[in-house]
């Protein structure tokens, strides 16, 4: 770990506490944004096409951000990027149906992205510095919290659906509400080490090679499969399925549910199996139970086949990332920034690809996108470098 470790035992206690809070509000927007992709799609009157674009700029920001992620959290300090992104995505959320027009919602969704990803680079630089305080891991534990909130925002957007709270007041209520809980939760982050000689030179992007390229492209296999369910999913539940909004938005709640429940077991299982074991796993179900849910066009089928693939895909970031972190060399942002610059593209390739396919054929064979990816990355996973046992000296080999 190349970050230096500060703080007293207190502040590593309340710093764990405020991150697993701050993964769960990114969650929570996440959760609230998936299940009204539908709502936009109605509000301004957009084809499969047309959305497909709204998802790529989202993506177009999130990935053109990651290139000075790094540098941006080396100056200001974890605390305040995570703080500042946080409360400006918020606000991004909150105003989404609320833009004149088709392209006024483009730009915004832009700075959504771009937000997010400096947001979500700084919460995960924070998680490998705990878990290097702690000497255990926690970024299996620290994920299930995003898909705990993932979860919550879903199941409470289907409720307020179901009472049918307009959709506008619904984001624009979320949207306030995680800027303040994220601008609160971001002063209980570790303090931000005093700058040295060394850490000034330490490079703040590390361009992706050898191990850091082979886990950016299973982090872009599992991002585009994750992307498609998030973004596609409540979409397909309604529109193919033939479900209404609010029972559909139950199935992104499974999803995200089994998910959470999945990434804490992560650690344990962690510890226990072999990574390319699990990664190897988490492909097959993934492929399998996403068959199954298109082949049978049952709502309860669905339904449990969404939970079934959230908890095939719940490793798969915690794993990566957790190993990106440990690359000598570089800062964990920046490794982080690295492997994310490559494996968050396939938010930026699938919205256009799925929308695409259902243009021309139909959302259920677009949805086919995620047994690909889940094969690939069953087919993959012996690349991932195994890691040292524990308690061993030095880092894991990733040559």
């Amino acid at each position: 770990m190349s970050a230096a470790i500060h703080g007293t035992p207190a502040q590593i206690r309340q710093a764990t506490w405020a991150t697993r809070s701050l993964f769960a509000a990114l969650g929570v927007v996440a959760g609230a944004w998936g299940v009204h992709i539908p709502s936009v799609k109605e509000l301004y009157g957009l084809t499969e096409g047309s959305l497909s674009l709204v998802l790529v700029a989202a993506a177009l920001g999130t990935v053109g951000m990651l290139f000075v992620a790094g540098r941006v959290i080396g100056r200001l300090g974890p605390r305040n990027a995570v703080a500042l992104a946080g409360m400006a995505m918020g606000l991004m959320l909150a105003l989404v149906l609320h833009w004149p027009g088709y392209m006024p919602l483009l730009l915004a969704t832009v700075v959504f992205g771009s937000t997010m990803s400096i947001y979500d680079v700084g919460i995960n630089t924070e998680g490998s510095a705990l878990e290097a305080a702690g000497g255990r891991p926690i970024m299996g534990g620290l994920h299930g919290m995003f898909s705990v909130g993932a979860m919550s925002g879903a199941a409470l957007t289907a409720l307020l659906l179901r009472l049918e709270v307009p959709a506008a007041w619904q984001l624009g209520g979320v949207g306030l509400g995680v800027s303040v809980w994220m601008a609160l939760a971001s002063r209980w982050m570790l303090p931000t080490a005093p700058q040295t000689k060394e850490s000034a030179e330490t490079p703040q992007f590390a361009w992706p090679r050898g191990a850091l390229l082979i886990m950016g492209l299973l982090i872009f296999a599992g991002a585009s499969a994750e992307g498609v369910m998030q973004d596609w999913g409540v979409l397909y539940l309604k529109q193919e399925v033939l479900m209404p909004q609010d029972r559909a938005a139950i199935g992104y709640a499974a999803f995200a549910g089994a998910m959470a429940v999945m990434r804490f077991l992560a650690d344990i299982l962690r510890a226990r199996y072999s990574e390319q074991l699990l990664l190897r796993g988490s492909g097959v179900v993934t492929a399998v139970a996403m068959a199954i849910v298109l082949l049978s066009g049952s709502p309860v089928i669905s339904i449990v086949g969404f939970a079934v693939i959230g908890a095939g895909l719940a490793m798969v970031v915690p794993i990566l990332f957790g190993a990106a972190s440990r690359v000598p060399g570089t800062t964990p942002a920046a490794a982080i920034a690295a492997v994310s610059s490559i494996g968050y593209s396939g938010f930026m390739i699938g919205p256009p690809l799925i929308g695409g396919i259902a243009q021309h054929a139909s959302l259920t064979a677009a949805m086919g996108v995620v047994v690909v990816t889940a094969t690939i990355l069953a087919l993959s996973a012996h690349y991932v470098p195994e890691k040292r046992p524990e308690g061993a000296a030095g880092e894991p080999s990733l040559a």
